[in-house]
């Protein structure tokens, strides 16, 4: 399997590979300095410098089970990522330059997905109480106890806070099929932003606050698979205006977690090709 990291420039609506490797990397994210990405592979995470890209291990410390689930802080001092152990997925913190991971999500199986622009609360998907429902909870960074924002409705993934942590997106099959979704940071007033035949997930808000990205899979697609004919869809945060502006191979791994460059001129994805 070959991954070539992409960016996408809202300026010209061009996309530039900046890295191909030989086997699958996962999930970018852009570090707030703009200078460098975030990814995962083979359960580690890497570091690419756009300066000259190329894979920089991560000190992770036990963490050598990474999923694609991780993310940086808004100030640039934290790495947040999910490590599968035993009872499953759970999310830790740990220094951005590397160490030892922290342990933040009270049970397990829990996958990160979200940081609020105060740094003050994450968002995620769980499962809880031996149900394989899985629901989107928020958590304050500093720990505590979590707060369940949907209740079984249908499955729930890829939470991720507006540019000024008021709202949360994510994308929920409570209606048939993923589409997605979108509540007040508190859980309150969820509303579907629109319908149509596509399978849609991973949304993700624009720090401008201008554009909402997600990915499109195709009719009576199950899940989120790998390697499936997707698209990426670009629109307003209401929903309205939407786009496809790239189509390719691609899905799990594509960007799971939030994926724009900080001032909002670009984001990143992987596409895969057999």
């Amino acid at each position: 399997m070959r991954s070539h990291l992409t960016l996408w420039t809202l300026a010209d609506g061009l996309s530039r590979t900046i890295l191909t490797v030989e086997h699958r990397i996962e999930a970018p994210n852009w570090d707030p300095s703009g200078d460098t990405l975030l990814v995962n592979g083979g359960g580690r995470l890497f570091r690419v410098p756009l300066a000259d890209p190329r894979l920089i291990p991560v000190d992770t410390g036990f963490a050598d089970r990474c999923n694609n689930d991780h993310g940086i802080s808004p100030d640039g001092r934290t790495i947040v990522l999910s490590h599968h152990r035993g009872a499953g997925s759970e999310i830790f913190l740990m220094p951005a330059s590397g160490g030892t991971p922290r342990l933040i999500s009270p049970a397990a199986p829990s996958w990160w997905h979200g940081w609020s622009s105060d740094g003050k609360s994450l968002a995620y998907v769980a499962a809880r109480g031996g149900s394989r429902v899985i629901d989107v909870y928020t958590l304050p960074v500093e720990g505590g106890i979590e707060t369940r924002l949907t209740h079984g409705e249908g499955h729930s993934d890829g939470p991720d806070y507006s540019h000024d942590g008021r709202l949360i997106y994510w994308n929920c099959d409570r209606d048939g099929h993923a589409q997605i979704w979108v509540m007040a940071a508190n859980g309150k007033d969820q509303r579907r932003l629109f319908a149509d035949d596509h399978v849609n997930w991973f949304p993700h808000p624009s720090p401008c606050g201008k554009h909402l990205l997600y990915l499109a899979y195709p009719p009576g697609t199950e899940g989120h698979p790998a390697d499936l004919p997707i698209a990426l869809v670009l629109c307003r945060p209401d929903g309205s205006d939407r786009r496809r502006i790239l189509e390719f191979t691609g899905g799990q791994g594509t960007m799971n977690v939030p994926n724009w460059a900080p001032d909002g001129h670009a984001f990143a994805f992987i596409r895969y090709e057999a």
